[in-house]
């Protein structure tokens, strides 16, 4: 085998996905970001969930905007649901995996606040459940899946963001939902700081 080779695959194989999803996926991360600007000004804050490396990436998402992303600004409200193992293993334990996510959506979330729902195949039960939970307590979701959308698809608002990756590999997936995390950190500091370029 050519491990050369196959890693250079990869690197092609990610930039092509990437490239791929420019134009399909460039309004809906500005309207995301819009929405996310929308709640921290008026007091929001964001909500972050997702399983295995999509909780990887709600962590990732809540450091850069509680901490800092690119330059110095002061602190954003965002909180990832993935990181509280007492919180989640007992709901786990006394409800089931799949209402980890919706019972602390109903005891954080507020109007007005925003829900980032990670799923690759669109079809996580407990992130689908966290999108019930946002939209019953009135928080703006913005879905970021990939495979289609899966059943998340069919349960977005029309108030909600669908930011769906034009891919089927779920590693390919998972690399441009980390490029579209970053560019929601560049967008909200933008914003917020009153950026031009």
């Amino acid at each position: 085998m050519d491990l050369i080779k196959r890693v250079g695959q990869h690197f092609r194989d990610s930039a092509q996905t990437k490239l791929d999803a420019i134009e399909l996926l460039a309004l809906p991360i500005a309207q995301a970001i819009e929405a996310m600007v929308g709640s921290l000004l008026n007091n929001g804050k964001i909500l972050a969930c997702g399983n295995g490396g999509s909780a990887a990436d709600a962590q990732h998402l809540a450091a850069e905007l509680v901490g800092r992303f690119e330059v110095e600004r002061h602190e954003l409200a965002a909180i990832a649901l993935t990181t509280d193992t007492s919180i989640i293993s007992a709901i786990a334990n006394d409800y089931g995996y799949r209402m980890v996510f919706a019972k602390q959506v109903r005891a954080l979330g507020q109007p007005g606040d925003v829900l980032l729902a990670i799923s690759t195949s669109g079809n996580s039960p407990n992130v689908i459940e966290a999108i019930t939970a946002a939209h019953a307590n009135d928080l703006r979701v913005v879905a970021l899946t990939g495979k289609g959308g899966g059943a998340i698809a069919d349960i977005l608002q029309e108030t909600d963001v669908h930011i769906c990756v034009p891919a089927e590999r779920t590693s390919r997936i998972q690399e441009t939902h980390l490029l579209t995390i970053h560019c929601l950190c560049d967008g909200i500091d933008c914003l917020l700081m009153g950026v031009e370029e």
